[in-house]
């Protein structure tokens, strides 16, 4: 029994080690699947419409404009109201020299309110003049969400260039590799020249600074796209481009872009304005106000009643005799700034327009490029790259001819990319003046 009771304590302290050990344990595995699980979701792909998504969500710039124009909507509420009552109080009359506050009939103690109403229809014009600022700025909001998504969509596509150069470059290093090796060889038994081994040698040295110049572009493209997606920016971009192959015709993407944010904001600045002009005539016009009030009292009349206590009604009209010039001149500005907002409207226009018509010339001259490579350029530089490598192996051709082969066809699939990419970040700058859906 005594030997029991000795030996529990040390059973209880091996029980709590192995419980502590798999906690530990525990934790640890714990740590490691967390960490396998953010690891994993860091190398899924990012495609271009989460990008979209992540750069559209809760964007600053845009929340700060749908923000200004809350605040806009609310001083139209309040521009609408009519000025706040004034109190008034006094006693009148009353005599200083001798008596007091019921000694002379006249002397009252008095209450009232006062009531001013603005000229004309200075109140609704006001309130509709900042109603339509706040649309502009509603509408400034939307063409900073269209700016945005074709910033984003421009960053994506110049990142997987990047990308994709890059995976081009790596791939083509094996060859030139064993280009090399097989160029050592046939020098070593007497077949080649040294020049020849000293050029590939140099060629694989031009293609190492290659791929680190790459990696410095695509490293400034991930930092661009990080501006808009954050720490998504370090994930591995998706390996297809959109299906953005068919464009509308140019009249028709014209007739969108009357409809384009910018224009429509431009339209209500110069409704604006002219509300600001019928503001100014309105003020020309004289204000009033009414008087309401009450007064008391005291004392005796000689027959002996008591004295009557006072209503009192009464109205106040501004004289603008001396406002003519100062209304002209606020009439003249408004009639200036509603200029201004006509003309600056139609500078954008304008411009708008001419980027429209020279961004779908662009796509098309683009898409043309690429029917080309597709279709002849690519399979000819192959074809040459290869003719040039048989013509070599039978010491029909020199070691430059293959370098120089082989060279011009890894820079024609890289310019291929780069016109894929091109005409991409093209049809997203269309998209955004025509209002094409994504």
């Amino acid at each position: 029994m005594f030997f029991l009771c000795g030996r529990l304590p040390e059973i209880n302290n091996v029980r709590l080690a192995k419980r502590r050990s798999n906690q530990v344990i525990a934790v640890f595995v714990t740590g490691v699947l967390l960490a396998s699980n953010v690891d994993a979701q860091h190398r899924i792909p990012l495609t271009l419409a989460e990008s979209e998504d992540l750069a559209l969500a809760a964007e600053p710039g845009q929340q700060a404009m749908e923000a200004k124009a809350a605040a806009l909507e609310a001083r139209a509420v309040l521009a609408g109201e009519l000025p706040d009552p004034m109190l008034l109080v006094g006693v009148n009359n009353f005599p200083i020299e001798s008596g007091g506050f019921s000694t002379e009939g006249m002397t009252h103690a008095a209450i009232g309110l006062r009531q001013a109403f603005p000229a004309g229809k200075t109140r609704s014009i006001s309130a509709r003049q900042i109603e339509l600022l706040a649309d502009e700025m509603n509408e400034n909001a939307e063409a900073r969400s269209r700016n945005v998504l074709t910033a984003v969509r421009t960053a994506w596509f110049e990142l997987y260039y990047w990308d994709r150069a890059h995976k081009l470059v790596a791939e083509s290093r094996p060859f030139f590799d064993d280009l090399a090796t097989v160029t050592r060889s046939l020098y070593s038994v007497g077949r080649k020249s040294q020049q020849d081994v000293l050029r590939a040698e140099l060629e694989l040295s031009r293609l190492q600074d290659r791929l680190i110049d790459i990696e410095r572009h695509r490293s400034r493209a991930q930092a661009a796209l990080g501006l808009w997606v954050g720490s998504d920016a370090a994930r591995p971009v998706a390996a297809r481009l959109p299906n953005w192959d068919q464009l509308p015709q140019l009249e028709s993407l014209q007739g969108m872009l009357p409809g384009h944010p910018m224009l429509r904001a431009a339209d209500a600045q110069i409704e604006a304005r002219t509300a600001g002009v019928e503001l100014a005539n309105e003020r020309s016009k004289p204000g009033w106000a009414l008087d309401i009030g009450y007064s008391y009292r005291e004392g005796m009349l000689p027959s002996g009643e008591p004295r009557s206590d006072f209503i009192s009604l009464g109205i106040s009209v501004e004289l603008p005799f001396f406002r003519k010039t100062s209304v002209d001149s606020t009439v003249s500005a408004a009639l200036q700034e509603r200029s201004a907002a006509k003309s600056t409207r139609e500078e954008m226009r304008r411009s708008l327009q001419s980027q429209l018509a020279a961004e779908h010339a662009r796509w098309h001259d683009l898409t043309r490029r690429l029917s080309l490579y597709e279709a002849r350029i690519l399979d000819q530089t192959r074809d040459h790259s290869e003719a040039a490598l048989l013509a070599y192996q039978s010491d029909r051709s020199d070691f430059a001819d293959v370098m120089r082969a082989y060279i011009d066809n890894l820079n024609t699939r890289i310019d291929h990319i780069r016109l894929q990419v091109e005409r991409a970040q093209s049809y997203a700058v269309l998209a955004n003046l025509g209002g094409l859906p994504r």
